[in-house]
């Protein structure tokens, strides 16, 4: 509880820049954010003071329950200025919005974005940006320790106990949010070079590096109708579902690590397949065709790969094939240690070396294969933990599916739906929560429901099901 009352009183901390952002365009709603920092900070202080006492250290029974109680709080918090400014009817919907921005997915149920105030929008993308923060300290600190769904490929040397997971998180998320920043000031000039106006530059920087996808606008960023804007958007997309652990070394003068990674390599030459085949898709369609049709083609692969989920035209116009394609694809994710969400590229790379070395010891019985990963032999613990989260995967992926159609959704937007909320994505599939339309015409249970299932996806599965076991809460 000390972590979560610090994480709580940081995130009341935070309400303060969108209560000066309406401060400075007059508008009254800086009441609002001042109103409901105040309250969240004082709970977090309050936990804080009553759990200063407490041993340190984390057990992995205590790594998990903290985990997942300092998400649900956070987003709980985070949900009030929504709430209380009444741009959402009710606390159902703010909850929603307030999930989908933490966990980096994009999915909104807020209309009349054009118009919104300031102070809103920027608390949006806000929280994509600490959102998109959290999930890279957690997947390099807390979920290698954790073991969970073949992470521990990614555990650093110096996490060898959980005693020492506290100090050496901190001292790692110092470099980490120093980069994050950077690169997120980097992409608001690059917005801003490309015509893109200051206030929607620092916005779209945030959720983009965040690969969040939240917009300032209902159209998302094809109202820019910008191809600069677009491009910039790529790039930064795809940085930002690189492993930021990467971007530090780089800094160390270590360049030479982010050519030769496996994980980056396989990552790029996935989506450099997936952009031509949606290149062919919109050509064929005659909607975009030739270097528009490969913008338009990039632009959303990368978007929907990434789990970024901006929007820069209706695929779903593309044709059938484009509807299955791109469902397919928002399965994929990007890079373990990064703001990218989905399966992770690293997991579809351990499965294929699994596979591969069962078959050679068919051919061969008498040989001696191994699975290898970035050159390092991948231990079987490893290979089982990446088998249980597929299948894990799959089973949630079901469930939340057959629950959503049976509260009342057509197939189509059920299994789209459950799909975009555990890979983190956004959009789905279909005229109600497809790349042109919205989430706020979902019912109450639907939107608790979808929540749900973006928190099961963002922190892997495990750290949430684990909870629901009864021998985990046996001593």
């Amino acid at each position: 509880m000390l972590v979560t009352g610090v994480l709580v009183t940081t995130l009341g901390a935070a309400m303060l820049l969108p209560a000066l952002v309406d401060l400075a365009a007059d508008n009254g709603d800086w009441m609002i954010f001042a109103s409901a920092g105040m309250v969240t900070m004082l709970f977090g202080l309050g936990l804080f003071i009553a759990n200063r006492g407490a041993p340190k250290g984390l057990s992995t029974r205590q790594a998990m329950l903290m985990t997942t109680i300092a998400w649900i709080t956070l987003v709980s918090f985070g949900a009030l200025p929504f709430h209380w400014s009444g741009i959402v009817p009710s606390y159902t919907d703010a909850f929603f919005e307030s999930m989908s921005g933490l966990t980096t997915t994009g999915a909104t149920v807020i209309t009349g974005l054009d118009t919104a105030p300031p102070g809103l929008l920027f608390w949006r993308g806000l929280l994509q940006w600490l959102g998109g923060l959290g999930i890279i300290v957690m997947a390099i600190a807390v979920l290698p320790m954790l073991q969970i769904g073949g992470m521990q490929l990614f555990k650093a040397e110096a996490f060898d106990t959980a005693e020492k997971i506290l100090p050496r998180a901190t001292q790692i998320s110092t470099s980490i949010t120093l980069v994050f920043i950077a690169m997120t000031g980097i992409c608001a000039i690059a917005y801003m070079a490309v015509g893109m106006a200051a206030d929607d530059a620092v916005i779209h920087a945030m959720t983009t590096v965040a690969t969040g996808g939240f917009s300032t606008k209902d159209a998302s960023i094809g109202s820019f109708a910008n191809a600069g804007v677009e491009w910039v958007a790529i790039v930064f997309m795809f940085l930002g579902s690189i492993p930021f652990l990467l971007y530090v070394q780089m800094l160390q003068g270590r360049f030479r690590s982010v050519l030769v990674d496996d994980q980056v390599k396989a990552f790029t030459g996935f989506l450099g397949v997936a952009i031509v085949i949606g290149w062919m898709m919109a050509h064929f369609s005659d909607h975009h065709v030739g270097l528009e049709g490969l913008r338009h083609s990039a632009f959303n692969v990368v978007s929907i790969v990434t789990g970024t989920g901006f929007a820069s035209t209706d695929y779903g116009l593309w044709g059938p094939h484009a509807v299955t394609f791109f469902f397919i694809i928002m399965f994929a994710g990007g890079c373990a240690g990064s703001t990218s969400c989905g399966i992770k590229i690293f997991r579809f790379q351990v499965l294929i070396e699994a596979v591969r070395q069962h078959i050679a010891q068919v051919m061969y019985p008498n040989g001696v294969f191994r699975a290898h990963f970035n050159g390092k032999p991948i231990q079987d613990r490893v290979i089982a933990s990446v088998m249980s989260f597929f299948f894990l995967f799959v089973m949630s992926y079901v469930a939340l599916s057959v629950l959503l159609r049976l509260s009342g959704m057509d197939t189509v937007t059920a299994l789209s739906g459950a799909g975009t909320a555990l890979s983190n994505v956004g959009p789905g599939l279909g005229d109600v929560i497809g790349p042109s339309g919205n989430f706020q015409p979902l019912t109450d249970l639907q939107k608790w429901l979808l929540a749900g299932g973006m928190l099961l996806g963002r922190l892997e599965l495990f750290t949430v099901l684990v909870l629901f076991l009864p021998r985990f809460w046996r001593s």
